[in-house]
């Protein structure tokens, strides 16, 4: 029965995602698929995450409980709206929609839908401003609102969001898309019940979080006991960071009570812009470093979470932040070294533990670009392109992921389809592959680095990216090589590229185009302990030049007969690897 009515919920999230998918508008939504969905009881813990972006759902229960802190009529029928970094959400462009399931006249569960928006009416056409040092220089909050009350929709705080905002039909459609997906999980949710019962189905949840920590606790009680720590740096931001904003952690595993503490207290104060991490995503960072590096089929619900003690401090830049701090990118960037120090501690204990660093994100591929559309009588555009990924990171035994974006998202994020891109907004996407000898070589590789190119073509169009990683890329572990660094290009009318900030909004014009490399994924272990055999396949796949697989991985190639491949001189190899002690 455990294994039956946990495979019941998460269908039930994913019937909530297949609806935000069917019914949403924008293309960072219903495209790249950047929402998570939950489930929580009725005392905020945490039940299904279905496919959920990490940075989403691993600290959901603080923005449930902001519902509780602040209402005390919470009825059958009602929905809420909260953005608010403090009151439990990420960042003010990740939308929740809350809806309390009643079962026999009390709240038995929360069905939750977080949306990311490519515009929520910030000063700028973006959803990150890393200069924004307050919430007043950012979108518009909607800190906890009631949205309908008993089913009946409150057009005055609708109404707000359709003001304020550019795009402001999309924004609405997608809000409609979450709220239909809510309403699809309270119906579920009171199917289950009427169908089990409601002694059973609380039985169950007990049994699941009881399972969750137990498979925790078993999964730690394998790791060495110790204290471990890492440091890694997020690149400079001119105006708010510039020297970069260091980011330190400790580990420290206790095997025989099965509990792990992240201690992210020894950090610099809030900065005076949009970087700062709110307490979510804090909170999420820390346990996603400690989940990458446990058994994968261990479920993420609140019994596996209360097994990770996270300490933070308040007025941190990776704490919780002191009002009214801007956090407008708390769910990228800084986050994402968070993640890799965390991730990167376990690698101090010696292989296999650990995970290299994962290349840093967002590079001018992943910008939010908006204009107007002359195409469709000048409608206005806001959307987030999804056209490009950094690089995974190597881990013992694997090959960082390809599409893998960055730490907060782990690869859940879906690449944009070029075809769906260029049929909703006036773009042309001219290439998009992989960018060759980017990875960071080690026996285990990190991910080679994603590049492409596109522009706008039949207006102006502006583009607004923060690409981490330029100056300081992902880091290498245990003898692994460091991934390349990211890197931004704009073809101006004549043909000249011209490379352009890290943080940075451009203006391009038909004719025009932005060129970019986002980061590689750092490696894992010496390359010069890489089989032959998988340096020959990456350089015949062309994301390794022959050159690179004899200097990095002494690792001697010759030209097949036909000419079209390589194949490993092996005799050459051995006296190559010999001369160097490998």
């Amino acid at each position: 029965m455990l294994a039956v009515l946990s495979r019941r919920f998460e269908a039930i999230c994913r019937e909530m995602t297949n609806g935000i998918l069917r019914a949403s508008r924008s293309a960072v939504i219903k495209n790249a698929r950047d929402f998570s969905v939950g489930i929580l009881t009725h005392d905020h813990r945490l039940i299904s995450v279905e496919d959920g972006l990490p940075i989403h759902i691993t600290a959901l229960d603080l923005t449930t409980r902001a519902v509780d802190t602040l209402f005390d009529d919470t009825a059958e029928g009602d929905a809420y709206l909260n953005n608010c970094p403090y009151l439990g959400a990420t960042h003010h462009a990740d939308l929740d929609v809350i809806v309390p399931v009643f079962v026999d006249g009390r709240i038995m569960f929360w069905a939750l839908a977080r949306c990311h928006h490519a515009d929520m009416g910030a000063p700028l056409p973006t959803t990150y401003l890393p200069n924004a040092a307050t919430i007043y220089e950012e979108g518009l909050h909607f800190p906890c609102v009631r949205v309908e009350e008993r089913y009946i929709s409150k057009a005055d705080i609708v109404r707000i969001g359709l003001t304020k905002i550019r795009a402001s039909k999309i924004w609405h459609g997608d809000y409609q898309a979450q709220l239909g997906a809510c309403r699809i999980g309270e119906q579920r949710l009171k199917d289950l019940v009427a169908r089990h019962g409601a002694g059973l189905i609380e039985n169950f949840i007990e049994d699941w979080m009881t399972y969750g920590e137990r498979r925790t606790k078993a999964a730690i009680a394998s790791l060495p006991a110790g204290k471990w720590s890492y440091q890694t740096k997020h690149d400079p931001v001119p105006g708010v960071a510039e020297q970069g904003i260091p980011v330190r952690v400790t580990v420290s595993v206790d095997p025989e009570a099965g509990e792990i503490t992240v201690d992210a207290r020894d950090n610099i104060d809030c900065v005076p812009g949009g970087l700062n991490l709110s307490e979510a995503t804090a909170t999420a960072s820390c346990r996603i470093g400690v989940f990458v590096n446990l058994d994968p089929t261990i479920p993420h619900n609140e019994g596996s979470a209360r097994c990770i003690n996270v300490l933070l401090r308040d007025g941190c830049v990776v704490g919780r932040p002191a009002y009214p701090v801007g956090t407008s990118v708390a769910t990228t960037n800084v986050n994402d070294r968070l993640i890799n120090a965390v991730a990167c501690c376990f690698a101090q204990m010696g292989a296999p533990h650990g995970i290299a660093e994962g290349g840093a994100m967002m590079a001018s591929g992943m910008a939010v670009v908006s204009g107007v559309d002359p195409l469709r009588g000048d409608r206005a555009y806001v959307n987030q392109l999804f056209v490009g990924y950094s690089g995974g990171p190597g881990i013992h035994g694997h090959d960082g992921w390809l599409t893998y974006n960055d730490a907060d998202t782990c690869g859940m994020l879906m690449l944009d389809s070029i075809e769906v891109d260029e049929g909703m907004y006036p773009i042309l996407v001219e290439q998009r592959g992989v960018a060759p000898d980017t990875m960071g070589h080690g026996r285990w590789d990190g991910a080679p680095a994603m590049t492409g190119v596109y522009g706008p073509l039949a207006a102006e169009m502006t583009a607004i990216y923060c690409s981490d990683g330029d100056g300081t890329p992902a880091r290498g572990v245990l003898g692994g090589l460091d991934g390349a660094a990211s890197r931004n290009w704009k073809r101006h009318a004549d043909g000249r590229w011209v490379e352009m900030p890290s943080f940075h909004t451009e203006i391009c014009q038909p004719g025009e185009a932005l060129r970019f490399v986002a980061g590689g994924g750092g490696g894992y272990g010496d390359p010069r302990e890489r089989e032959p055999a998988r340096v020959v396949e990456t350089v015949n796949r062309g994301w390794l030049s022959p050159a690179r697989a004899e200097t990095v991985y002494a690792v001697k190639l010759r030209r097949s007969e036909d000419g079209l491949d390589h194949l490993l001189d092996e005799a050459a190899t051995a006296r190559l690897r010999a001369s160097t002690g490998r």
